[in-house]
């Protein structure tokens, strides 16, 4: 089997990790210095405190920077995980259709909502597979993955599939110890996270507090439950629906697990880089408006996030 991992960050480098572990075949695929600090290896400290080196010919890499890319992998792979940043989804979904077989597919493992609509266009939705990750990790400015806590990843197409492909997928994501299994609701899984990452990134990167700090400050995590509780008022209207579910106590057992961590949005505040603010809040905001529903705590908290962006000049 031949997986590609397009957009090479934390959670990339995490699958590339783990993937080769198994017999698969795997591309990389990266830009600039990420791409040139893979050609040398990629370094992992695994949750357990254990230094991991994969060696550099246990994956190619493909630099999206340097174009075009090399015919010979047209048309390569059996699937490809799209893991970076929301904002460059189009970039990199039209990426992985020109590197994935033509009855390949094509896995969005990324933060926020919209993701699968976008890669869909261009490989339609029978080739569109959504995802959930909660392995957490962290990179360094030296290209070495923190694999800080282990989870599980979910896997799942809103047009349903039974093909003999993906349960071998599911099978090598197992033995590479990535904790993997196939949901017939992976809109509500999907829609599940997003809620606990609106309630946690935006305040987290707005102070600059790591995800425990939210349990001490009464003051902060009222408003990380009322941003969450407009969130699944959208959610409901859109279809999707968690009634029975104890959303509050879900969040707060997420805190205590994550205490120590830092959000992706706050690394991302700290190293000047642009956030996914608008995948996250901006979606809930764009979706209410359209939906006829006021989602104030969201709007708040999404300029203020895209405020810091601009006073920091990120681009």
């Amino acid at each position: 089997m031949k997986i590609a991992i397009v957009g090479v960050g934390a959670i990339g480098g995490i699958l590339v990790g783990a993937l080769s572990r198994t017999d698969c075949e795997i591309i990389c695929v990266s830009r600039r210095n990420t791409a040139k600090l893979l050609s040398t290896g990629l370094v992992i400290k695994n949750p357990e405190g254990e230094i991991e080196f994969v060696n550099p010919d246990r994956f190619e890499v493909i630099d999206s920077e340097k174009k075009p890319i090399s015919d010979k992998y047209f048309n390569f792979c059996d699937f490809s995980f799209i893991a970076g940043k929301t904002y460059s989804t189009s970039k990199l979904a039209s990426i992985a259709k020109d590197i994935t077989k033509q009855e390949g597919y094509v896995i969005s493992i990324q933060n926020g909502l919209g993701n699968e609509e976008i890669i869909s266009k261009l490989v339609g939705r029978n080739r569109t597979i959504g995802g959930s990750i909660t392995h957490s990790s962290w990179k360094s400015n030296e290209g070495e993955i923190n694999w800080s806590g282990r989870g599980s990843l979910t896997l799942g197409m809103d047009s349903g599939n039974d093909a003999d492909e993906i349960y071998s997928l599911i099978k090598i994501l197992n033995e590479s110890g990535l904790n993997a299994r196939w949901s017939e609701e992976i809109n509500k899984i999907i829609w599940k996270k997003l809620l606990i990452n609106i309630a946690i990134n935006p305040i987290c990167a707005i102070t600059g507090l790591k995800n425990g700090s939210l349990l001490d400050k009464p003051e902060l995590m009222n408003q990380a439950i009322e941003a969450m509780q407009e969130a699944a008022i959208v959610a409901k209207l859109s279809g999707i629906d968690f009634e029975g579910e104890n959303l509050e106590k879900n969040l707060i057992d997420i805190i205590v697990a994550t205490s120590e961590n830092r959000v992706s949005m706050l690394q991302d505040i700290m190293a000047g880089r642009k956030t996914e603010i608008d995948s996250l809040c901006g979606e809930i905001i764009s979706r209410g408006e359209k939906l006829g529903i006021s989602t104030p705590r969201n709007e708040i908290l999404h300029a203020l996030v895209k405020g810091i962006e601009v006073s920091q000049f990120i681009d």
